[in-house]
This record gives structure tokens, sequence and C-alpha cells, in this order.
């Protein structure tokens, strides 16, 4: 099992910057890629941006550019740096965890509001 917890969200004026984080914790050897979805109000949940074990990494059009995922293996950590928020980025925020033998983990969601 794996737990993920969130943390970083907020509300901000649009051009503005955040730092959302992901902290792993229980079995994190058995993960292998990690990532970011976000869901708006009336919207269906959409990949944001995800990040191998490598390091290799893929956004969806919309963020590139403006976000950066990273991730710190030893602290089990993953970060998403998001630069130049536009107010369609507001939605909820959730990290993930692929994992060798298990269903897919979740974090709880964070909320990201952009004001214009």
């Amino acid at each position: 099992q794996v737990q993920l917890v969130e943390s970083g969200g907020g509300s901000v004026q649009a051009g503005g910057s955040l730092r959302l984080s992901c902290a792993a914790s229980g079995s994190t050897f058995s993960i292998n890629s990690m990532g970011w979805y976000r869901q708006a109000p009336g919207k269906q949940r959409e990949l944001v941006a995800v990040i191998t074990r490598g390091g290799s990494t893929d956004y969806i059009d919309s963020v590139k550019g403006r976000f950066t995922i990273s991730r710190d293996n030893a602290k089990n950590t993953v970060y998403l740096q998001m630069n130049s928020l536009k107010p369609e980025d507001t939605a909820v925020y959730y990290c993930y965890a692929e994992l060798t033998w298990d269903p897919r983990a979740w974090g709880q969601g964070t909320q990201v509001t952009v004001s214009s």
C-alpha cells in the first residue's frame, strides 16, 4: 500500500505561481511513474503531467512551457511547479502513483484557484 499526501494548493492571481508537492509513504519501492491530474467544475479529470522513475516527463499541451514536474526519489516526493497561471488552470489537482503490484494510488486532492 502507498499513501499520498498533497500540499501547496491555494489562491493566486493570474500570472502567479504555485508549487504542489505530493509525498508518498508506505510501499514506496513499488512506485513507478507519478503524476498529476486535475478536475475543474463540470469537467472531466485530465492528466496534466507525468514523470517516470527515470525522470522522463510529459505534459498536456495547455501547460507546456508553464508547468514543470519533478521528483525526488530519495524523498519519495513529486512536485508540480506551476508558473504563469491562468484562470483556466483553476481545478482540484490530484497526485497519483502507478504501482507495480497494486491499483493506482491517489492523493486527496488540493484546490488551485486562479483569479483574473
